[in-house]
């Protein structure tokens, strides 16, 4: 505003001075205005020069003002961080008492951010602390407030947290803080649990440390001893722990000390660490002694370790290997030590003569690889198509774990058993002997070996040969069959009892292994035994023992298994003959006075009954007087085949030999037949010529063969048939046939027709014990004849008797003889007209 009124009475001015002077009075009204726009010209100027000096005041006064706000609000913000930083609650109380709560509220109000106007409930203790420390911090707090004391509170919530409460009073104004500090209490329970830990821990230590016999000392960082074991204070003489440590007693010496120093020094520069050997006083005795020393933070460590006695050891091993290295020079054996380096360290006398190598060249310490090379260039070594392949294979030993051996084949013939044995201390020991001749040896005695063995395996009867211990040598493959040795047992050689074992298994007698042990083993005179072992096969084998040179014996088996079973066989046989013959007797004796003789009775009275002396019968009576009549006969027929047969067996029936009529016997079987032939209405046949004049035999057995082949050839005919007798003679033999149209018989039957009691009726009416043809045989064998049979199925039957004309006197058989007739010749059927 004072700039435009400025310019206001500039302009006025101007316009004065522009003016006429024809207006004089006017001008002076004009001065009198220009004078006072001038001071208004000059009052305006001062107030603007005024306004723009305040204006610049209070610009920077504005500008301070907003630098201090600024500050304030940093300050704020950093407070609210500070206040935030910590889950906390900042109470203050102004003049008016009125309380400011400023913070996480939340820790009052179980972790709830609730209203601004909820924040009071923070002062209400009671609902969210214990009932103790909410009385305990409301009564702090009153006093505060009273009197300006301040107070500091541990509290616990209801909910279990941990609650730090601080009353202080600042520039007249009072402030509660209350701070969570649940996770600080827990880890400083935790940090209190490590703590306890390692303080166990370190006594362990201390204890295990106390125990143990080798000094061991810690030390500060002024290098004063801060802590000894028991052994220390032992090994120093003194009275505790703490009397070393106040009066810093030393176990080493000032010179052993800086040896340790320097040591440490060395090993700080690069090299390795290891112990320092010193000397120094131990409980009174000088002792070697390996110190180890490792720096610390807060100082050293370090323990002493006795080597008094490994350096005794040591000497008296290095006395040791001065003196087998004297004793391995005396050895026929090569011997040659190599170090890690692979270099000779020693060799003794056999080794530089085997290889005739030069002692310059072995006092130069040439390594393996040279000594190799310089063989093979002497031609001493086998050739070998790739030299260097076998080289490094020979020099691989070195890092082998354990000894390994080889054989090399030299150029002049012989044969070395190389062994290459690592050294603990590494390097290898060579050892070179000479097997030359005992491979020649063992060769030679292998092949007679062999040559034993094959001669051996190739005999049937078991050979086995125990040594002078009782083991097993030898055994062939009829002995590992027969007691069923499997090979993996007899290359192991066992003792003979182990082989006695595992044949009780299958000869369990008793008596004859023992006799067999103490002839193998048996410390009393050694003969020859001789034992029977029955095996539970049933094998017989005769063992035989005989004593071999150098303790060994022999032990040989027979399978006498067949022998033994004949022998057995026939003790059996006989004793069955004896008592079959036994139980003939018997039989003969009671069938002959105690059967037949009733037997005979009854025919009698049936004969008088059927003659009708008694009385007369009627027509039934007759017919069971008839039927009785007919089986009795049979029944004595049977009898009598029973008894003959008995009889022939026992050897005693005798043929009454005289002159009989052929013709004459045969019409008298037939009539003895002719009641049966009627009865089943058979046509007989009857051929015998008119001259056939008469042999010498027995006649009633000659009727008896007739009746029984015209029986059995009835009872197979059927009604209407034929059966056909023919009779004829030759120049030596007399002829009798008798001939069926029956049913003939199969080749099964025929094999047993001749058998005792062998019956078969093939369906007819034929009945009977099966005892007719066997008799037939018996009796014509007696007389030096035999009987052939001619049958076929369904066509017939015929069945020749061949009697010698001129019989010569049979001998009376043995009793018990049951040996069969020889196979007689086949004659041809001969043909019935």
């Amino acid at each position: 505003m004072g700039i435009l009124a400025l310019f206001a009475a500039g302009a006025a001015l101007a316009e004065m001075q522009e003016i006429p002077p024809a207006h004089g009075a006017r001008e002076m009204h004009g001065v009198a205005g220009l004078a006072v726009f001038g001071g208004l010209v000059a009052f305006a100027v001062i107030v603007a020069l005024l306004y723009l000096y305040e204006r610049a005041r209070w610009t920077r006064r504005e500008q301070d003002l907003v630098a201090a706000l600024n500050l304030l609000r940093g300050a704020h913000d950093r407070a609210e961080m500070l206040l935030n930083t910590d889950r906390q609650v900042v109470i203050t109380w102004d003049e008016q008492g009125e309380p400011v709560i400023e913070g996480d509220v939340g820790i009052a109000l179980n972790g709830d951010r609730a209203a601004t106007g909820s924040a009071r409930r923070v002062l209400a203790f009671g609902t969210w602390l214990l009932p103790g420390d909410a009385q305990a911090v409301e009564a702090a707090l009153e006093t505060m407030l009273a009197r300006g004391v301040g107070f500091s509170l541990d509290l616990r919530s209801q909910t279990g947290r941990s609650i730090d409460a601080q009353g202080r009073t600042v520039a007249g104004r009072a402030l509660l803080r209350l701070r969570e500090t649940s996770a600080e209490r827990r880890e400083i329970a935790d940090l209190r649990i490590t703590l306890d830990e390692t303080r166990r821990g370190l006594s362990a230590l201390a204890s295990l440390l106390d125990a143990i016999p080798q000094p061991v000392w810690r030390r500060n960082r002024d290098g004063g001893l801060a802590w000894v074991n028991a052994a220390y204070v032992a090994a120093v003489e003194a009275g505790s722990r703490e009397a070393v440590i106040d009066a810093a007693v030393e176990l080493l010496d000032r010179p052993a000390r800086e040896t340790i120093a320097r040591e440490e020094t060395d090993t700080a520069a690069g090299s390795a660490r290891r112990g320092v050997r010193v000397s120094a006083v131990v409980a009174g005795t000088r002792r070697v002694l390996d110190v180890y020393e490792a720096a610390l933070d807060g100082g050293k460590v370090g323990i002493a370790m006795d080597v008094s006695e490994l350096e005794s050891v040591r000497a008296d091993l290095q006395q040791q290997m001065n003196a087998n290295a004297r004793t391995l020079d005396q050895l026929p054996t090569a011997v040659a030590m190599f170090d890690v380096g692979q270099r000779l360290i020693f060799h003794n006398a056999a080794y530089r003569a085997l290889w005739d190598l030069d002692q310059a060249f072995l006092d130069s310490r040439p390594s393996d690889g040279e000594i190799l090379d310089h063989l093979r260039s002497q031609r001493k070594l086998e050739e070998h198509a790739d030299f260097r392949t076998w080289k490094h294979g020979v020099l691989a030993a070195y890092r082998a774990a354990e000894a390994n051996q080889a054989w090399w084949y030299l150029p002049d013939g012989r044969t070395l058993r190389v062994v290459a044995d690592p050294n603990p201390q590494g390097g290898l020991t060579y050892l070179f002997e000479d097997v030359s001749d005992r491979l020649n040896a063992e060769s030679r005695y292998n092949a007679l070996r062999r040559l034993q063995a094959e001669t051996l395996d190739t005999l049937a009867e078991p050979v086995a040969v125990f040594g002078a211990d009782g083991r097993l040598q030898l055994a062939n493959r009829a002995f590992t069959t027969i007691w069923r040795l499997d090979n993996e047992m007899v290359d192991a050689r066992p003792h003979v009892d182990s082989v006695i074992a595992r044949c009780k298994a299958l000869a369990p007698a008793e008596t004859p292994w023992l006799d067999i042990r103490d002839a193998v083993v048996g410390l009393e005179a050694r003969a020859a035994l001789a034992r029977r072992i029955e095996m539970v096969d049933g094998t017989a084998l005769d063992c035989a023992t005989q004593p071999l040179p150098e303790g060994a014996t022999l032990l040989t088996l027979i399978d006498v298994t067949a022998s033994v079973n004949v022998e057995r066989m026939l003790t059996e046989r006989n004793e069955a003959l004896e008592k079959a013959a036994e139980l003939r007797d018997t039989f003969v004796h009671h069938v002959s006075y105690e059967l037949r003789s009733p037997l005979t009775n009854i025919i009698g009275f049936t004969q008088l009954l059927g003659d009708e002396t008694v009385g007369a019968l009627n027509t039934r009576q007759r017919e069971y007087a008839d039927h009785i009549m007919r089986s009795s006969g049979s029944l004595l027929v049977m009898i009598n085949d029973i008894l003959d047969l008995a009889s022939i067996d026992a050897g005693s029936l005798e043929l009454q030999r005289e002159d009989v009529d052929v013709r004459a016997t045969v019409e008298a079987a037939v009539r003895g037949l002719e009641d049966r032939l009627a009865e089943a209405r058979i046509v007989l046949s009857v051929d015998v010529p008119d001259d056939i004049g008469s042999v010498r035999a027995d006649g009633k057995r000659i009727r008896q063969i007739l009746f029984n082949l015209l029986s059995n050839a009835v009872g197979f005919s059927d009604p209407g048939q034929t059966v056909e007798i023919t009779a004829s003679r030759t120049a030596r033999d007399l002829i009798l046939s008798v001939r069926d149209y029956g049913c003939g018989m199969s080749p099964e039957v025929k094999e047993q027709v001749f058998n005792r009691f062998e019956s078969h009726t093939r369906g007819t009416r034929h009945r009977g014990v099966g005892l007719g043809l066997s008799i037939v045989r018996s009796f014509v064998e007696l007389h030096g004849g035999r009987v052939e049979l001619d049958t076929e199925q369904g066509v017939g039957t015929c069945v020749t008797c061949v009697l010698p004309l001129n019989q010569p006197e049979q001998p009376r058989p043995t009793p018990g003889d049951d040996s069969k007739p020889l196979p007689r010749p086949h004659l041809s059927r001969v043909s019935i007209a």
